[in-house]
This record gives C-alpha cells, sequence and structure tokens, in this order.
C-alpha cells in the first residue's frame, strides 16, 4: 500500500510544479495597451460571435459599432476599416462622435458592379464626413488574391483620386506585391505594406519579429523613397498553430506587438496594429489562427492585456492544475478499485504504469481543455476535438483497469469482428472503442497534415493522453509477437508511420508543436505495430 500512496503524492506533486511553472508570468512580455499613450492606428471590424461578412445579409447594427468605437476610443486615435458592406459604412459617423480618425478601406475584388458600389459609397462617405476619414485605401491585397490586374488597379486608384481630389488615396498589399508591382507607387499618395512575421514564407520567430519588421519597412523605403511608408497591417496572433519557429501565444502577442509599437515611436514612423477584436469569422478562411490577432477578446470585448499585471500563456492555469489533480486521484482510484476484484496484488510495473498514465493525463488533461476550447470552430470542430479530447482520457482510465487486472489491448477485431471472435470483457470493449476513436482521429488529422496543412491545428496534447498508456499497456502486458498481424491496426500503423515522416520534414526541425505530434503519432503507430490475434481463449469475465 506504501508505494502506490507514495506514487499518489509523486504525480501530485509533478502535475501541481508543471502548471505552476506553465502559469508563470512571462518577463519579458509587457502589455502593448497603455491608457497613458494611445495607439497611433489599429484595424476595425465589428463582427461577433457567428456574424461574418461572408453572410451577405448581415448588417451590423449601429449600437454595437458605437459601443466598440467608445471603448477604442480610449486606447487609439485612428481605426482601419476595410469595406463599407455589412453595416460598415456607419463606422465613419459613429467615429466622429468619439473623435476618431478613420482610414477608410474600399473593398474590390473580382465583382465591377460591387467594386463600383463599394467606391461610391466611400466617396460619399469622404464628401460627408472630411475631418474625419483621413486617408482612402483603394484596395487590400486584391493583387496577393489575384482578383485584379495591376493595370486595372492603378486605373481604379486614378478613378478614386479624382473624386476626392483633396484626400490620399493609397493601396494595400504585402510588401512583397508592391516590390514585384511598382507601378502602382505613381497612382498613390503613400505606400501602405502589410508585414506580418507569422505569414511570411519563411516564418520569423516571435523574438526577431519587431527587427524584421524594421527591417522590410527600410527595404522598402528605399524602392520608395519620396513618399510615407505606413504600415498597415502588422501584429501578432494570440493562439493557433506553430509555424517552422513562430508560436503563436498571448505572451509572444503582447512582446512583439510592444516592440513594434516602441521601434515605431523611436524611428517616428507610422504603424496600424491588425487587430482591434479577435475575428472568429477568419477562421473558417485562416484556421484557428486567424481569428486570434485582437488586443481584445471577441465575445467579451475584453482587453487580453491590462497595463502592470503579469501575462501568462495560461490565464487559466489554477483551475486546469485543480482538473488535472482531480483526474490523476481518479486514475488510482479507479485501479484500487480493480484490485478489489482480483486477488492477487500487481507487480510494481503496474504501479508504475499507474502513475505514468495518471500524471501525463493530470499534467495535459487541462491543456487539452484549453485547446479544445481555442481550436474548435463550428459544430464539426467541436464534436471531433470533444471526442479525441473524451476519448484519450478514458483510453487512460479504462488502460489502467486492464493494467492492474492482467489484460491487454484488444485488437478491433474483437470489438467488431466475427461475434464469436469479440472479446466478453466490458472493460476491454470500452478500452478498445475509446483507442479506436482516437486511432482513427489521429490518422484524419495526420493524413490532414499531409494534404491540406497549412491552417490544421496540432493535436499533441490528446494524442500524448491516449498514446502513453496505449503503448505502456502493449509493452508490459502485451500479446504474443507470435501471432497473426491484424489488417486493421497495420494499416492505421502504416498511414500513420508514413505521415510522421512526410509532417516531419514539411514542417521543420523548429516546429516544436509538429514534431510532439508526430512523436504522439509514431508512439500509436508503434503500439497498433505490436497488435495480434490472440490464440487464446477470451475470457469471459468483467
Amino acid at each position: 500500500m506504501r508505494t502506490p500512496l507514495a506514487l499518489l503524492v509523486l504525480s501530485l506533486c509533478v502535475i501541481a510544479g508543471t502548471w505552476i511553472w506553465l502559469g508563470e508570468p512571462v518577463p519579458r512580455a509587457r502589455a502593448p495597451l497603455d491608457p497613458a499613450q494611445k495607439l497611433e492606428c489599429v484595424s476595425y471590424t465589428p463582427f461577433r460571435g457567428a456574424q461574418s461578412p461572408l453572410d451577405p445579409s448581415l448588417h451590423v447594427p449601429v449600437q454595437q459599432i458605437a459601443q466598440d468605437l467608445a471603448q477604442l476610443a480610449k486606447v487609439t486615435n485612428c481605426i482601419r476599416t476595410y469595406s463599407v458592406d455589412s453595416g460598415l459604412d456607419q463606422v465613419p459617423g459613429e467615429a466622429a462622435k468619439v473623435g476618431l480618425k478613420v482610414i477608410q478601406g474600399i473593398w474590390l475584388g473580382s465583382n465591377r458592379f460591387r467594386n463600383t458600389l463599394q467606391i461610391d459609397t466611400a466617396v460619399a462617405l469622404a464628401k460627408r464626413y472630411p475631418g474625419t476619414i483621413e486617408a482612402l485605401v483603394v484596395g487590400n491585397e486584391v493583387l496577393l488574391r489575384g482578383e485584379m490586374t495591376v493595370a486595372d488597379l492603378v486605373a481604379t486608384i486614378r478613378y478614386v483620386k479624382s473624386r476626392v481630389e483633396n484626400m490620399p488615396v493609397t493601396y494595400a498589399d504585402v510588401w512583397e506585391f508592391w516590390l514585384r508591382n511598382r507601378e502602382i507607387y505613381n497612382a498613390v499618395d503613400f505606400v501602405t505594406i502589410h508585414i506580418l512575421p507569422y505569414w511570411e514564407d519563411f516564418p520569423v520567430r516571435a523574438k526577431y519579429a519587431a527587427g524584421h519588421v524594421d527591417q522590410i519597412r527600410k527595404r522598402v523605403a528605399v524602392a520608395f523613397p519620396n513618399k510615407e511608408i505606413l504600415i498597415g497591417e502588422t501584429g501578432w496572433p494570440s493562439a493557433g498553430r506553430m509555424r517552422d519557429g513562430a508560436l503563436p501565444s498571448l505572451a509572444n502577442q503582447a512582446f512583439v506587438v510592444s516592440q513594434i509599437l516602441a521601434l515605431a515611436r523611436a524611428e517616428k514612423f507610422r504603424v496600424n496594429l491588425i487587430e482591434a477584436y479577435d475575428q472568429p469569422w477568419k477562421r473558417q478562411l485562416e484556421g484557428t489562427v486567424g481569428g486570434y490577432w485582437g488586443l481584445f477578446t471577441n465575445e467579451t470585448r475584453q482587453p487580453k492585456y491590462v497595463a502592470g499585471r503579469p501575462i501568462t500563456n495560461h490565464p487559466m492555469w489554477k483551475y486546469q492544475m485543480g482538473g488535472g489533480l482531480a483526474f490523476c486521484v481518479l486514475v488510482y482510484l479507479v485501479a484500487f478499485a480493480a484490485l478489489r476484484r482480483r486477488p492477487w496484488r500487481p507487480r510494481w510495473p503496474s504501479w508504475l504504469f499507474v502513475a505514468v498514465s495518471a500524471t501525463v493525463g493530470g499534467v495535459l488533461a487541462g491543456w487539452g481543455v484549453e485547446k479544445v476550447q481555442i481550436e474548435s470552430f463550428g459544430i464539426g470542430g467541436w464534436v471531433a476535438n470533444s471526442a479525441l479530447l473524451g476519448a484519450a482520457l478514458l483510453t487512460t482510465i479504462f488502460a489502467t483497469m486492464a493494467m492492474v487486472t492482467g489484460r491487454c489491448l484488444p485488437p478491433f477485431v474483437e470489438l467488431l469482428g466475427p461475434r464469436e471472435d469479440r472479446t466478453k470483457s466490458k472493460t476491454l470493449r470500452a478500452l478498445g472503442f475509446a483507442l479506436a476513436v482516437v486511432v482513427v482521429l489521429a490518422t484524419e488529422t495526420a493524413l490532414g497534415f499531409v494534404f491540406d496543412p497549412r491552417y490544421r491545428d496540432f493535436p499533441f496534447v490528446a494524442l500524448t493522453i491516449a498514446a502513453v498508456p496505449a503503448l505502456l499497456l502493449m509493452l508490459l502486458n502485451g500479446p504474443s509477437l507470435s501471432g497473426r498481424r491484424p489488417i486493421a491496426e497495420t494499416t492505421f500503423a502504416v498511414l500513420l508511420a508514413l505521415s510522421v515522416v512526410y509532417i516531419g520534414f514539411n514542417e521543420g526541425s523548429a516546429n516544436w508543436q509538429s514534431l510532439w505530434t508526430c512523436g504522439a503519432y509514431a508512439a500509436l503507430a508503434f503500439t497498433l505495430s505490436l497488435a495480434r490475434v490472440a490464440r487464446t481463449p477470451k475470457s469471459s469475465t468483467q
């Protein structure tokens, strides 16, 4: 009895210590929102919750816009908009009431009729609010999207300029497209470039992001020496998947934005941050990371950072630690309960299995819940992510019961094969089905990283929770390797193993989320490769 109790105390200490470490404030990060020093400008879109500009019937209520702008007027001098659709034509009027300047956007695309409506509305707003709208942005990344030719864009810019003679006009695009299409330079009054270190073809780490922004700005200034260079978009995401060494996180967002703002003040150039509020609708186009570029949360409209308050990447770490400790205790209780049904005392490897599985699950359970909340989009996303995490946690619990009672992972044929071959054990059936859910979803995500990886999140937490006890159970209580390899397990193992090779090469060695995920895939593949069709009679108990 002393050994399991000692291991339980050790597990609880490891879980608590890990979460205390994860919850530590990040020293270099400081709040980019300072009440004593307003932002130069910030991108603004008013959409909340399920609202989306992709919905043609949406018209944002003016009261919603007024609430936002009253809040933003406390932290910024200016806002940048991108369109006049979906009720955004109400923004200049409300901005005038709270003293905000507006860089008014005109959304251009391949539809000439809609382009004309955008232009006419924006020009009318510019004439109606000349003291509020300080510039017009004719098109946003339309060359990047390939929806207009350079000649058509230049002609459109000149046409807008002819209708608003006393107002500056520009075009906004990623910095590389300005350097590739220099003929736009003569059509605009100033150059508006987007520099997003995270989205570069070769992603830039957070600690180098501000330096990268400054380097690109100076490079563009050399190419276009006689006009102002406005950084029309720059920032960093607070959540989402890694790209090479570029890690989205709360601390990294605060660090990068603060560094860029300090640089802008020191070198006296204008910068517009992307963006004011998180925009969930962007996740439909850009994955999880697209929805987390805001300085304020979407639903609650609360600032992510408060001046003087420490910044941690896991604000709810105390609750996550509490949940992890509870799960750890549950796993040990399950082990003790299972032992009451057996006359023998388990060997020490059984308790070591319990300790490792409970500790891993306890450390990662709270993180898994956090990832489900952040990464789930739409009903399908919530179902898939919740199912993977739930199945992983159940795998730990049922694998613990199997381990202390001397049983092994059942092959899939004992779950779904001919009736006479199916296991009669309820515990093994539950374990098998839980692991089957994990394996199917793991294989689906692995193949997704092979064929469509750009916007996918790495499910390393849930996979690890399941992979560790499954692998240990197979190693410690596994079947004889002289048996026949089951087709299902072999197929999944091969798919996972081949995916690991490609994902590791494609994502690179700097991406620890990818490496961790590949490790979990490899553990599952190895576990499945050890499966054999049992040749001994099935147990008829439990």
